[in-house]
């Protein structure tokens, strides 16, 4: 443990929570290890971002070559390494049926940048400013991105700009409109959730901005059929669907993207976190018809590290791996058995209430008897437990949310590796953990 005084010079920005106990000095592969040489394995991939583990040394190698040839440049100016990632990034795409593939890319550094942009470009293009996004969203903390974040992060700071309006979220694990066997009813909730942006709208209705799996809302994987729906929604109203992948794009879910399950290609993609594996690189993703339309209107994102050449050499190498190492497949196969193990321990545990989610990104919800606060208090014991025991886990840092992990380790993660992350969630959920 670190004396927590040497922090004194930090700004805390976690809300009320603080500083994780232990100074991190290296980190390989799928672990970090402390300044006491502590190893924690990593269920987390950092910031869920380093999906190569940390330090890949296709990687590292990248860095070295290209910083030592050119990093950054003139926001006007473009480079070879950005010109080479645009054009695979649209060859990782589907082709949508009737509004073109997604080929115009514009390189950012995080996903709120890439929210952001996202969103004055949807404006601009549509000519309108409401925009419509789920009730436990995670968008980022810009002013664009943090208006349609409903998760976190609203109290306190003021007025929301106007035209933000929320959609009810389709948790199949807690439903809040069943049908008669007592499931969701996620038609009848999507159409009661649009009757009320329809109410609260002025007629100007530009975008909805969702996550195909909501992460920091607690890893809610929308129902099949489901991003169709809504998908209709916006075409009958005109809005333009924006799907933020930051979390779930490139190979984390099995799929290079998320939509893919679902057959529903957007009108703008956001990336971040994945593309850069751990390093700040971001990118929108749109049609030629919508970027032509947006120049032509003179959209405006002019951003210090906009197409940085440095970045972008990364990116293509996180490409080249994924591709090469087939780490879509690799992450269907290792988030099986990631499911497979966590199922059992709910059958020696009943204090996990649920399972979810696709590929190597999974919530386990725990449930107790008593309020929420009880749930919450018993998340924190248990992700306490796993670090001492060896393992970095993430808990929703929500009220009442406390009890839900996301689970996330780096799609380069082994076998043994995941088997040692569920052994050490057993022994937590047995020293802290009763009934």
């Amino acid at each position: 443990m670190f004396d927590h005084s040497t922090a004194r010079h930090l700004i805390r920005y976690s809300g009320r929570g603080g500083f994780s106990p232990e100074l991190i000095v290296r980190a390989e592969g799928s672990s970090v290890f402390t300044e006491d040489g502590r190893e924690l394995l990593d269920f987390t991939s950092g910031q869920m971002s380093a999906i190569l583990g940390h330090s890949h040394p296709e990687i590292v190698a990248t860095v070295r070559e290209q910083i030592g040839r050119l990093d950054h440049l003139y926001s006007g100016m473009l480079s070879r390494p950005v010109l080479d990632l645009a054009r695979r990034l649209a060859g990782t795409l589907p082709v949508p049926s009737d509004r073109g593939p997604l080929d115009r890319s514009m390189l950012l550094t995080t996903g709120a940048e890439a929210n952001e942009a996202a969103l004055r470009m949807a404006k601009l293009v549509t000519g309108r400013f409401e925009v419509v996004s789920f009730a436990r969203s995670w968008h980022g903390m810009t002013q664009g991105a943090a208006n349609a974040t409903y998760v976190a992060g609203r109290a306190g700071y003021g007025p929301a700009a106007p035209g933000n309006l929320a959609l009810p979220v389709p948790d199949r694990f807690r439903p809040d409109i069943v049908d008669a066997d007592g499931n969701l009813d996620w038609r009848r909730q999507l159409d009661l959730g649009f009757a009320m942006v329809d109410a609260q709208s002025v007629g100007s209705l530009a975008a909805c901005l969702v996550e195909p799996i909501l992460s920091s809302g607690g890893v809610v994987d929308l129902p099949p059929g489901y991003l169709a729906a809504l998908r209709d929604k916006c075409r009958e109203r005109g809005m333009l669907l924006i799907l933020d992948e930051a979390q779930t794009g490139l190979c984390r879910t099995g799929d290079w993207y998320a939509f893919q399950r679902d057959g529903v290609v957007p009108d703008i993609l956001t990336l971040s976190k994945t593309l850069g594996a751990g390093l700040p690189l971001a990118a929108v993703l749109t049609s030629a018809e919508i970027e032509e339309r947006a120049h032509e209107r003179g959209f405006l994102f002019f951003t210090t590290h906009v197409n940085d050449p440095l970045p972008a050499a990364v990116g293509n190498t996180v490409l080249d791996v994924l591709e090469r190492d087939r780490l879509d497949v690799r992450a269907r196969d290792l988030g099986e058995r990631l499911r497979k193990g966590l199922l059992e321990l709910a059958d020696r545990h009943p204090v996990i209430g649920d399972v979810r989610g696709r590929g190597l990104l999974v919530g386990l919800e725990l449930t107790d008897a008593g309020d929420t606060a009880d749930v919450d208090r018993l998340g924190a014991a248990v992700t306490r437990r796993c670090a001492e025991l060896g393992l970095h886990m993430n808990i929703v840092q929500l009220p009442g949310m406390g009890g839900t992990f996301r689970i996330a380790p780096p799609l380069t993660a082994t076998d043994a590796e995941i088997d040692r992350g569920l052994e050490i969630l057993d022994r937590a959920l047995s020293g802290t953990a009763t009934g």
